[in-house]
């Protein structure tokens, strides 16, 4: 059975508990891998390693991230049949739909923010008299997201 470990710091580690979950396809209900079993400390170590990479990831020019943001998407196409089976046996939904619909999507998403970082606009709001607020838009740290169920890889993008 596969064994699926975290990913931090650019490499694939256990869980620190060494403790890991059935995942479970719901179409036929067999246990299809084991998933790491994090725990807080995982999420930790998680954190501090992405809290590393802020600082350099930040100064990266717009440019520079929206390349890396392309490449996901056309890694993504590239693995189209990998991760529409992937997102099928994990969720039981068709193969077909995953292939036609939500992999196709988070290829797009990933388009759509690159296109946003090198075609962002800042904005001014003007108080009459007394200052000018200006919004920028820029890096600003570590973000934690927990990914639903159904549509884990599309709603992540």
């Amino acid at each position: 059975m596969r064994r699926i470990d975290n990913y931090i710091n650019g490499q694939y580690v256990p869980p620190l508990s060494n403790e890991y979950i059935s995942s479970v396809n719901p179409a036929t209900g067999e246990a299809y891998a084991e998933v790491a079993d994090s725990d807080r400390r995982d999420v930790v170590l998680a954190v501090k390693a992405a809290k590393r990479a802020f600082p350099e990831w930040s100064a990266t020019s717009p440019a520079e991230r929206a390349g890396y943001l392309n490449k996901i998407a056309e890694i993504i196409r590239e693995r189209l049949d990998d991760f529409a089976l992937a997102e099928s046996v994990d969720n039981g939904k068709t193969l077909q739909r995953a292939k036609t619909i939500e992999i196709p999507r988070a290829a797009m998403n990933f388009e759509f923010f690159a296109s946003g970082i090198r075609h962002f606009a800042s904005e001014m709001h003007d108080m009459p008299g007394s200052a000018i607020n200006y919004t920028l838009r820029r890096p600003i740290g570590v973000a934690g997201c927990i990914s639903p169920w159904n549509l884990p890889l599309y709603q992540f993008t």
